[in-house]
């Protein structure tokens, strides 16, 4: 039986994709989930999967070509052998359409809409998110498809309220999913007239997640939604046609009604591209815009000739980067993304040399004052008496040993540099490289438990906890302070740098509470803040580990360079110490974690969190 494979909403706003590449020839066998086809938009460029396991029996939309969300891409033949029947008499039925448009192009066009929604399933959501679907009228925010296989996510934050004004693409809310954390931002300009998901409840991919009205208008239903909003949600659609008759005011939300039909025709028929030339005498349709949209924006310079995709040819305008000077290193010479960032990159780097010159001064020596404490005698503080007790008690009732591993971070600083200032604009608190540290040791805590322990010595048992509380050791004017981050497993590192900034803040000036500084399974401290390459740290009491980060210092190292083989680089290392106790764990243990902590820095996969 065919199986049908379409074009996924892939973000909020993209109504549309171009396919790039197909990795599968008709005739060619395919697994379920297994990469059959790569699509741009302009805002990603992604691999589509297949639906399911069977045999690529036709490929509707070639390379190249730009079709709609919903719009069939091709067929799998799932070997079950049912009925082709079906899928031979839908293929007259997509012919006939083109002649019934053609007979009355613009006085048809509202009654397509219905009938369109009546025979496919697809379309439904799009008229129900231009009627405005629940409670509220207005523009559905939905959830988009976060990342292949990802059915459903968790709303975490609302960062509006109902009532609020919002403007296009400004972050909405906050999801969680199985595998990535990110803001949704608003697809449209306007007030917030209703939420329908509650933080910390899961919807699943497509769901409408809230309602935004024009500006200014009033979130009138609001507050009977969440209780109203299931009983509602069919009713829209059949009284979806009425408003529109006398208002009249939307053909933007009538377009998108008639969408399917055109990238069936483009699928079925060769001179399917010659037939929206008769439809633009109808102003109420957009759909030559969008099909004129990847022409529209002007190509950099020198870029004739070579296909590049939006998302390309947008970031090279963003970095200043002409395409013609890029050499791609795609299929065919295709020039990917990657690409431009390193030819920015290079451009970043070649005045360096010059600006760094007079910079070659031999520093000087710091102005030392002599401290008032020279000479004195004074009673130790009962905070530094606490500090002093614990660690004597973890370090005489522990078999404590230090190994250490030393890390390549050249990446994880680049990253940071790029995202930094945006960084710092849309969270609210500037973005250093210790959440970074943070979530490496975190992400490994989950597939090494044994670091993530304690050993109940009255009971003779072990404990491996199932979350990753870890302390953060800051240095405050009363001592050494290690308030807890609670749950730093499942954050983010926007949601780690908020909660370190705020504990730090309350260390430093008051106001940390028992519970901030209770809690710990691990312990984290950053030694190297001060300059120090390492530190054999105390393991904390009922814990069984505690990670030490060194200074980062840019010196040559050997690289193995995939052109030029062996060769010396300058780079950014750091060094990483994990303190244990050897009772409970052991050295390859500790080598296995420091390895896993070290792969994660090292690979810098931080674009996502950081919004790259």
């Amino acid at each position: 039986m065919p199986v049908s494979v379409t074009l996924p909403a892939l973000g909020e706003s993209v109504t549309e994709g171009t396919v790039t590449r197909w990795l599968k020839a008709e005739g060619d066998r395919v697994e379920a989930d297994e990469p059959l086809l790569e699509v741009s938009t302009d805002k990603v460029d992604t691999e589509i999967p297949a639906p399911a396991s069977g045999v690529l029996s036709a490929i509707k939309v070639a390379e190249d070509e730009t079709v709609e969300v919903g719009a069939e891409l091709a067929l799998i033949d799932d070997g079950s052998g049912a009925a082709e029947a079906p899928a031979q008499e839908q293929a007259p039925a997509q012919e006939e359409a083109p002649a019934q448009q053609e007979s009355a192009p613009a006085q048809e066009a509202p009654q397509a809409a219905p009938s369109t929604e009546t025979e496919t399933p697809a379309p439904a959501p799009t008229a129900e998110a231009a009627s405005g679907g629940g409670s509220a009228e207005g523009t559905d925010v939905v959830l988009p498809a976060l990342g292949e296989s990802v059915t459903e996510g968790t709303v975490t934050r609302w960062l509006k309220e109902v009532g609020d004004s919002v403007e296009a693409d400004e972050p909405l809310l906050e999801v969680s999913t199985d595998k990535v954390d990110t803001e949704i931002p608003a697809p449209t300009a306007g007030v917030l007239l209703e939420i329908v998901v509650g933080e910390d409840e899961t919807a699943e991919v497509g769901a409408k997640l809230a309602v935004i009205g024009a500006p200014g208008a009033a979130p009138a239903q609001a507050p009977a939604a969440p209780a109203e909003a299931p009983q509602q949600e069919e009713a829209p659609k059949q009284e979806a046609p009425q408003p529109e008759a006398p208002k009249q005011e939307a053909p933007k939300q009538e377009a998108p009604q008639p969408a399917p039909a055109a990238p069936a025709q483009p699928a079925a028929q060769a001179p399917a591209p010659a037939q929206p030339a008769p439809a633009a005498p109808a102003p109420a349709p957009a759909q030559p815009a969008p099909a004129a949209a990847p022409a529209a924006p002007a190509a950099p310079k020198g870029d004739e000739g070579a296909y590049v995709t939006p998302l390309v040819r947008k970031l090279a305008a963003e970095n200043d980067v002409d395409l013609g000077s890029v050499k791609g290193t795609g299929v065919g010479g295709r020039i990917r993304k990657q690409d431009v960032i390193s030819a920015a990159e290079a451009a970043k780097a070649a005045p360096a040399p010059a600006a760094a010159a007079p910079a070659a001064s031999a520093p000087k020596a710091p102005a030392l004052e002599a401290s008032p404490l020279r000479g004195q005698t004074v009673k130790m503080t009962r905070m530094r008496k606490v500090i002093g007790d614990n660690m004597m008690k973890a370090l005489h009732s522990q078999a404590q040993l230090t190994s250490v591993v030393e890390v390549d971070i050249t990446r994880l600083m680049k990253l940071r540099a790029r995202a930094k200032d945006a960084f710092a604009a849309r969270e609210g608190v500037k973005l250093s490289p210790m959440p970074f540290f943070v979530k490496a040791a975190a992400q490994a805590l989950k597939a090494h438990p044994v670091i993530n322990a304690r050993i109940n010595e009255d009971e003779g048992t072990v404990t491996y906890f199932d979350s990753e509380n870890i302390g953060i050791a800051v240095d405050a004017e009363k001592g050494l302070m290690t308030p807890v981050i609670k749950g730093a497993g499942d954050l983010n590192i926007a949601g780690i740098s908020k909660k370190t900034a705020e504990l730090a803040g309350k260390a430093r000036g008051g106001g940390l509470t028992p519970d901030d500084m209770s809690g710990a399974t691990f312990t984290i401290s950053n030694t190297g803040s001060r300059g120090a390459l390492f530190d054999t740290v105390i393991v904390p009491p009922n814990q069984v580990a505690i990670l030490g980060i060194g200074a980062t210092v840019r010196r040559p190292v050997v690289v193995n360079h995939p052109d030029l083989g062996e060769t010396i680089a300058i780079r950014d290392m750091t060094y990483l110490s994990l303190s244990y106790d050897h009772r409970l764990v052991d050295g390859a243990d500790a080598a296995r974690y420091l390895t896993a902590v070290k792969a994660i820095l090292e690979a810098g996969e931080f674009e996502v969190d950081l919004g790259l």
